[in-house]
């Protein structure tokens, strides 16, 4: 309750912001200098992604935009460009519910040979009827989680090099969502997540979005056994007027969305704890969190579940490299992390 009224009341948290702030008042008084730094956004065209993108190259930040709609993209790029003459974006096509997508865009990344210091798993979508991705995968599963662990796993080594190389910790954020808390235990089956058998759109949005807390929480876990300068942390943008809001019939009504939009957040506050997470020295050292208005916050009790979150990620990389050995593609292998439970084969 008093998290809900903070929040109304847009009263900062303890490092003075909150439910409020907007991403270019939390990065005002980060280092004026980022141009040593590169970034990879996932749905960087509209958005909370698109506002990301601008405030982070406008502090000076190398931005990649991993874009679906290349259109759009270049849109977004020229727009930018003319706010922050001097800014340096690239973009790269990639589609997040397909995994020879995604292991497409990441060769394509690496070899440019840059450097990768912040990795934003923005993207994400809402579909209120079951859809497949072309592996066969239930739609939002595919994109919102299973796209960006692929994608995470196989820029990790080019990260935790990056960050030997130039002394700067490695930040990857995984933009989560409050209504992780409204999925039960019993609901929570991998085979049904991949295959549901009887579809709920807002649920698979809110299974999708425990499912990458649980990444962060299971990712940190294996960066730190291995002693790298690497964090990973999840976030919760606030209620934002997305183009995923107005989708979401199944959580609002038409006339509900009007009144609930009078306190949603718009794209610029909705883009400030990506933005804080990924430059503010405060954060620095921090991994494994949820933050929600760029302050800490608490996850769900399944969230913070050591053994669920272990049990996706062997039961996500055993999916990921199966597919890959059915398709017999000829690409170099995904490089795992060091992990002692590479091996595991569980069932959730």
């Amino acid at each position: 309750m008093k998290g809900t009224l903070r929040y109304l009341a847009g009263i900062p948290g303890p490092n003075g912001f909150g439910s409020r702030s907007t991403a270019e008042e939390v990065t005002q008084n980060c280092s004026s200098n980022h141009s040593h730094l590169t970034a990879i956004i996932t749905g960087g065209t509209s958005g909370i992604g698109a506002e990301t993108a601008r405030v982070l190259a406008k502090r000076g930040v190398r931005i990649v935009m991993a874009a679906r709609d290349m259109k759009k993209a270049e849109m977004v790029k020229e727009k930018i460009e003319r706010e922050s003459p001097g800014s340096e974006i690239k973009v790269l096509e990639i589609d997040l519910s397909s995994l020879t997508s995604v292991r497409r865009f990441c060769s394509q990344f690496l070899a440019q040979d840059l450097p990768l210091n912040i990795l934003i798993n923005n993207a994400g979508v809402f579909s209120p009827n079951l859809e497949f991705s072309e592996e066969k995968i239930e739609l939002t599963f595919a994109t919102n989680y299973l796209g960006h662990y692929l994608l995470t796993e196989m820029l990790m080594e080019k990260m935790v090099e990056t960050a030997e190389k130039s002394g700067v910790q490695g930040r990857i954020i995984n933009l989560s969502s409050v209504i992780h808390s409204w999925v039960k235990h019993d609901s929570f089956s991998f085979t049904k997540l991949l295959n549901p058998t009887k579809y709920n759109g807002t649920r698979a949005y809110a299974q999708s979005k425990l499912a990458t807390i649980l990444h962060a929480k299971e990712l940190s876990r294996q960066l730190k056994e291995r002693n790298a300068n690497v964090a990973i942390n999840a976030v919760h943008p606030g209620i934002v007027k997305t183009g995923i809001i107005r989708a979401h019939k199944g959580l609002f009504t038409d006339s509900l969305f009007f009144i609930a939009s009078k306190l949603l957040k718009s794209a610029s506050q909705g883009a400030a704890t990506t933005c804080y997470v990924a430059l503010s020295k405060d954060t620095e050292g921090s991994s494994g969190k949820y933050f929600a208005d760029c302050n800490e916050g608490n996850c769900s009790d399944l969230a913070n579940d050591d053994s669920l979150a272990l049990k996706l990620w062997a039961n996500t990389r055993n999916l990921i490299h199966a597919h890959f050995l059915q398709t017999q593609t000829h690409s170099s292998p995904v490089k795992p992390t060091s992990c002692k439970s590479h091996n595991l084969s569980l069932t959730i």
